[in-house]
């Protein structure tokens, strides 16, 4: 499996950051000197910001997952050599907000359509071709977010949360907040999604 395919994975159920893994993990982000854990906090910090432009919440609970996420794959494989430590922690960290976006309904109807695209556009799996789609999608869905208001943003990533009676008063207490109804805030929400679907649409199409 290609090294920018492995952070993908959802992190072990039972696996919990020890001392021992942690030690490693610092070891790794001095890449041959010894900051005193300068560098993990200097990372953690960038990370912490990464996901707060996303607009993420909590950013510092995504960041810790991130590098959770970073010292399994180094217990379980001892190295990480194919890149350098900055950047393989921020291609876990796509992969984190990319399933940070997979919570929200909108986002898995969108990586659904994404996957509906002509097979030229996503190649046969574990190929440097998937890669590079893969890679290109992540790009299409942190641009096509980040593109939306601040605003926007936020309702359409609230607006999903939860299931069941629990997304309902969310969905009441988000049009309370607004000073709206709940039908007037649907409609708001549709026309984000549309925007949205769009512009994955256009992003990823093929040429």
């Amino acid at each position: 499996m290609s090294e920018l395919s492995q952070p993908a994975d959802r992190p072990k159920k039972d696996w919990t950051l020890n001392p021992r893994a942690l030690d490693r993990l610092l070891t790794w982000l001095d890449e041959g000197t010894n900051s005193e854990g300068q560098k993990y906090l200097e990372m953690r910090r960038r990370l912490v910001s990464y996901f707060d432009r996303k607009n993420c919440v909590p950013p510092d609970e995504l960041a810790d997952e991130t590098l959770n996420r970073v010292a399994r794959r180094l217990e379980e494989e001892g190295a990480i050599e194919s890149e350098s430590a900055a950047r393989y922690c921020y291609i876990t960290a796509r992969f984190v907000f990319m399933e940070h976006l997979r919570n929200i309904k909108n986002a898995d109807q969108l990586l659904d359509e994404s996957r509906r695209m002509p097979l030229a556009a996503f190649p046969q799996p574990g190929t440097e071709d998937e890669n590079r789609a893969k890679e290109r999608m992540l790009n299409c869905l942190e641009q096509c977010t980040s593109a939306l208001e601040l605003q926007s943003r936020d309702l359409i990533t609230r607006y999903y949360v939860g299931g069941g009676r629990s997304k309902i008063e969310n969905r009441q207490q988000l049009a309370r907040e607004l000073g709206i109804t709940v039908n007037a805030l649907s409609i708001r929400a549709c026309r984000i999604r549309d925007k949205l679907e769009v512009c994955l649409r256009e992003c990823t199409r093929v040429e």
